[in-house]
């Protein structure tokens, strides 16, 4: 005897309903908002001192920590290996993944690693181990820009939107904007110090200053001028035009940055008919001329102007210009990179030159390739820190707009070298 039609209904309802929780559950454990932190297991690595040459080769871009780690970017997670020389990428020291958002940007002070997510969170990590320091609500990234490529590169060397600077009391901020909002907010805790809306499009971040500002192009009025926000308050303290030169189509680069565009001690201007641009240094007030990085190729390292030029490296007083020392026997080359105390140069043959940047001593000099790579590539985006120095690697002759096979030298195509 069969059951009724009725309860057969029932059964089958019952069963449909089942079925559809389970499912719920599924889709929710599977796309529901998590994080996932895998902290540390290992002690925190000693800092080494490698002696000067190439430490190897790495698929992806790394954000040198305190000189002891190096930080990576992927799609939804930021982790981090170790030893900071290492020849290879190695099984992560630590990891921190967030679902559905994604990672844009990363900035290190110190032992405090901060992430920036696309839902505008940002979560700051202990680089000793991994832990979470706290968590902070930011405006969501702008819109719009070039979608980054597997080294992830942009998102640790220059992330756009998320900026470091000191105060004077020793305090240090993180300048977080986006589209129409900007923040202050500090690294120590994650308390926020200010929030301000932006004009939006008509104004562009340029980076921050050793002064502790927030440098913007603004030209929401039409006529162009670059404002300095105090990372304090958030208020605008100065704005400035390059005297004498057409703020129609004014161009404003950062010069002397400690990394990606934060620290900065310098600007660049240029606009119609004023191609070569002027130089200016930063300090608590109104900018400084410096003509001496008014030469194109000049490099900010200090207070002074790096050219280089017949295959020789200056140094110049940035203000007055007055030479203080020359390196010679370089052939054709480029700065390619200045931190504290050092100064970067790539050769044609891609020998990398480090001079000690205020008396232009050679510091180490080696050809920058590893294993049969070979010195057939040009450089791409660069980082320098701690005193190494990493660079991707492009195919020749670069092509912009191809894919990434097409565009990278090799699949682990960042070489990393200690100076």
């Amino acid at each position: 005897m069969g059951f009724p039609k009725s309860r057969r209904r029932l059964v089958m309802v019952v069963a449909a309903l089942l079925a559809v929780a389970v499912v719920a559950v599924v889709v929710h454990r599977v796309l529901a908002p998590a994080e996932v932190s895998t902290v540390a297991r290992g002690e925190y690595p000693a800092a080494p001192r490698p002696g000067p040459g190439v430490i190897g080769r790495l698929p992806a871009a790394p954000l040198i920590v305190d000189a002891r780690l190096r930080v990576y970017a992927a799609h939804r997670q930021v982790y981090a290996d170790r030893p900071v020389d290492g020849r290879y990428r190695t099984t992560p020291f630590w990891s921190y993944r967030r679902w559905p958002a994604e990672l844009s940007g990363v900035v290190a002070s110190g032992r405090t690693v901060v992430s920036r997510w696309s839902d505008g969170r940002l979560v700051a990590l202990d680089a000793s181990s991994g832990r979470v320091l706290w968590r902070a609500a930011g405006p969501a990234p702008a819109e719009g820009g070039a979608a980054p490529r597997r080294t992830g590169a942009a998102t640790v060397w220059d992330p756009r939107g998320l900026y470091l600077t000191d105060l004077a009391d020793g305090r240090r901020v993180l300048v977080v904007t986006g589209t129409a909002e900007a923040r202050g907010v500090q690294v120590a805790d994650g308390r926020e110090l200010w929030r301000v809306d932006l004009p939006g499009s008509c104004r562009s971040d340029i980076g921050t200053t050793v002064a502790g500002q927030l440098i913007g192009l603004d030209t929401c009025a039409g006529t162009a001028a670059v404002e300095f926000r105090d990372a304090v308050s958030g208020l605008v303290r100065e704005r400035w035009q390059p005297p004498g030169l057409t703020t129609d189509g004014l161009v404003v680069s950062p010069l002397g940055c400690r990394t990606g565009r934060s620290d900065c001690s310098g600007l660049r201007t240029a606009g119609p008919g004023d191609a070569g641009g002027r130089g200016w240094l930063l300090g608590g007030g109104e900018p400084l001329a410096a003509p001496a990085l008014g030469t194109a190729g000049a490099a900010l390292a200090g207070e002074l102007a790096v050219t280089v030029a017949d295959g020789m490296a200056v140094g110049r007083s940035a203000r007055s210009g007055a030479e203080l020392w020359r390196f010679d026997g370089l052939g054709p080359a480029r700065v390619l990179a200045v931190q504290p105390g050092r100064v970067h140069l790539l050769t044609e043959e891609n020998e990398l030159v480090t001079l000690e940047s205020v008396t232009g001593v050679l510091l180490s000099r080696f050809p920058f390739t590893v294993g049969s790579d070979g010195t057939g590539w040009a450089p791409g985006a660069v980082a320098a820190e701690g005193g190494f120095v990493a660079v991707e690697r492009l195919r020749e002759p670069v092509d912009p707009d191809g894919d990434d096979q097409r565009y990278y030298l090799t699949a682990e195509t960042v070489i990393l070298a200690a100076t």
